[in-house]
C-alpha cells in the first residue's frame, strides 16, 4: 500500500512537442498533486504574488513510469528524480500539423493513475523556424535588473505583463511568412525561467495573440528556491537550441533574443557551428551599455552570411524583416 500511495494525487503535464514527418519528441512532468492553475486575473497585488508562489510549491514525483500513446503504438518511459520525462519515437507519414497524444502514468501494477493530454507541431519542411528568448525579447522582463525582475514577476500576473510594442505584429508576419495560412510557421521559445511558469507564459501568449509555440524552459524550482528564479546557467540554452537545429535539417532559421544577458554570444557561437542553417538573427538592444560590443559582435556574424538586426524597437524589425525578404506575400508551402 506504501507504493500505491504515492499515486494518489498524481498529475501528469504535457508540454507542446515536435517533430517532422518521421521522428518526434514531446517531454512533461509527473507530480505528486495536481500544480496550482489560476482561473482568474485580477490586479490585486497580493493575490497575484499568491498565485505566483503557489506555482511554485510543486512536488515531483522522481523515477514514475509513464506510458505514451499515439495513435495505434504505446511507449514506456521513467520520470527523472524531478519527475521530467521525455519520449522520442518514430512514426511514419506524419501530416504537417499539430497532432494530439495522451501521456499516462502507471502505477506497480500496471494500472493508469493519471493522465495528461498533449501535442506535437510538425512543421512544414520548406518552412522557416523561429527561436526566441521570452524574457527582455518578447516579455518585459527587467533580466538584467534582478530586484525588477522578482517585482513585475510577483506583482504582476500573466494578462498585465507587458509586451513590447510591435512584437506582437512582428512575430504575427513570421509566423505567416511564405507559408500556408492553415499550417504557420514553427516558434520555439526558449527561456532560462523554469517549468513552473510553463502555464503562466503560456496565458501571456496566448492573451497578447502571440504565435502559439513549443516552450522549452528550465529545471523546476521548489517554493524555497523562488527567489532565484530565472538564475541559471545559460550553457543548457546552448544545449536546447543546437538540439532543434538537429531535429529539422531542411528549415532555415531565425534566432531572436536581446542584448540583456548572453542572447547574442550564444546565437554567435550557435552560427559558428551551424553558418548554412541560420538565416538571421535579431537581437533586442535593452543594455545601451552593451550597444556598440553587440553591433561588433553582429557584424562577425554578416561576415558569416548571416542577416542581423540590432533594435530598439519591433517596427526597426519589420522594415529589416521586409528588406531581406523574410517577411514577404505568403506562398503555398509544399
Amino acid at each position: 500500500m506504501a507504493g500505491l500511495s504515492k499515486y494518489k494525487h498524481a498529475a501528469v503535464k504535457v508540454y507542446n512537442g515536435y517533430g517532422h514527418t518521421h521522428d518526434l519528441v514531446v517531454y512533461g512532468h509527473v507530480f505528486k498533486s495536481k500544480p496550482h492553475i489560476p482561473h482568474k486575473y485580477t490586479n490585486n497585488v497580493l493575490l497575484n504574488i499568491l498565485h505566483l508562489i503557489r506555482l511554485f510549491f510543486v512536488e515531483p514525483l522522481p523515477h514514475a513510469k509513464v506510458q505514451l500513446q499515439w495513435r495505434d503504438q504505446t511507449f514506456y518511459a521513467e520520470a527523472e528524480d524531478d519527475g521530467f520525462f521525455r519520449f522520442e519515437w518514430s512514426s511514419s507519414n506524419v501530416n504537417a500539423g499539430w497532432h494530439s497524444l495522451v501521456v499516462n502514468c502507471i502505477d506497480e501494477t500496471g494500472n493508469v493513475v493519471a493522465t495528461g493530454e498533449g501535442k506535437v507541431l510538425v512543421p512544414h519542411s520548406t518552412q522557416y523556424a523561429f527561436i526566441s528568448d521570452i524574457d527582455d525579447t518578447v516579455l518585459v522582463s527587467h533580466s538584467a535588473t534582478i530586484g525588477k525582475r522578482l517585482r513585475v514577476l510577483f506583482t504582476k500576473n500573466p494578462r498585465t505583463r507587458k509586451v513590447f510594442n510591435n512584437a506582437v505584429k512582428f512575430y504575427g508576419l513570421l509566423a505567416s511568412a511564405h507559408t500556408a495560412t492553415e499550417v504557420t510557421n514553427p516558434f520555439f521559445y526558449v527561456s532560462s525561467s523554469e517549468w513552473n511558469l510553463y502555464g503562466y507564459l503560456n496565458e501571456f501568449f496566448k492573451y497578447n495573440g502571440l504565435p502559439n509555440g513549443i516552450f522549452l524552459l528550465n529545471q523546476v524550482k521548489r517554493w524555497y528556491e523562488l527567489l532565484k528564479t530565472g538564475k541559471t546557467k545559460h550553457d543548457g540554452k546552448l544545449v536546447r537550441v543546437i538540439r532543434i537545429l538537429k531535429v529539422f535539417q531542411k528549415q532555415q532559421f531565425v534566432l531572436l533574443g536581446d542584448n540583456s544577458q548572453r542572447d547574442p554570444d550564444i546565437y554567435a557561437a550557435i552560427v559558428n557551428k551551424y553558418p548554412q542553417k541560420i538565416f538571421a538573427v535579431y537581437i533586442r538592444n535593452i543594455r545601451k551599455e552593451k550597444e556598440a560590443a553587440t553591433r561588433e559582435l553582429l557584424q562577425t556574424l554578416e561576415t558569416a552570411g548571416v542577416h542581423t538586426c540590432l533594435f530598439n524597437d519591433n517596427a526597426a524589425a519589420i522594415e529589416h524583416a521586409k528588406k531581406i525578404g523574410l517577411i514577404g506575400a505568403a506562398v503555398q508551402a509544399e
